[in-house]
């Protein structure tokens, strides 16, 4: 029973961050296409300056509290003595870290649209490094969760599709 609900919970956090993954980018290579193309014109109205750095701060600041916050439930999860609590543990960490890289993706795309500021890219591809680096596989949650060889198998077995 503990395999199939450890199944289950790992492809519903696959499935949510392929489909947050999904989102994400065809918005921004919408607006980058839009950004790079110069004979479009869409008149967007002008926003304040300082907003552009709110923005940028924003973003740079929930790369960072993502990093932390994910690190930090995954020390928690690496106390747990049953294997279900260390896979509940992982999968909600991860989930809620594609979500903030959800919102840095939105707002690096309305600052691109809105302020044309190459920082923006940067700031997305910094995001989509994060992104791959943190698709939920087995061996990654093996690995960050320092799993005993036991359990490796039991997940690895866990996530392969039925």
């Amino acid at each position: 029973m503990d395999n199939q609900e450890i199944g289950i919970i790992y492809r519903k956090a696959e499935q949510l961050t392929l489909f947050i993954l999904l989102a994400s980018l065809p918005l921004f290579a919408f607006v980058y296409l839009y950004y790079n193309s110069g004979n479009l014109s869409w008149n967007l109205p002008q926003l304040p300056g300082f907003v552009n750095g709110l923005w940028i701060g924003l973003s740079i600041g929930l790369l960072i509290i993502q990093y932390v916050n994910f690190h930090k439930k995954l020390k928690l999860g690496i106390l747990q003595d049953e294997l279900i609590e260390k896979v509940k543990i992982y999968c909600k960490a991860t989930k809620q870290r594609y979500l903030f890289l959800f919102v840095v993706s939105i707002v690096a795309s309305l600052g691109l649209l809105f302020y044309k500021n190459p920082v923006y890219v940067v700031i997305f591809a910094v995001t989509l490094v994060f992104f791959s680096l943190g698709k939920p596989s087995p061996d990654r949650m093996a690995r960050l969760m320092k799993l005993k060889k036991e359990d490796r198998e039991l997940v690895r077995e866990a996530s392969r599709p039925r």
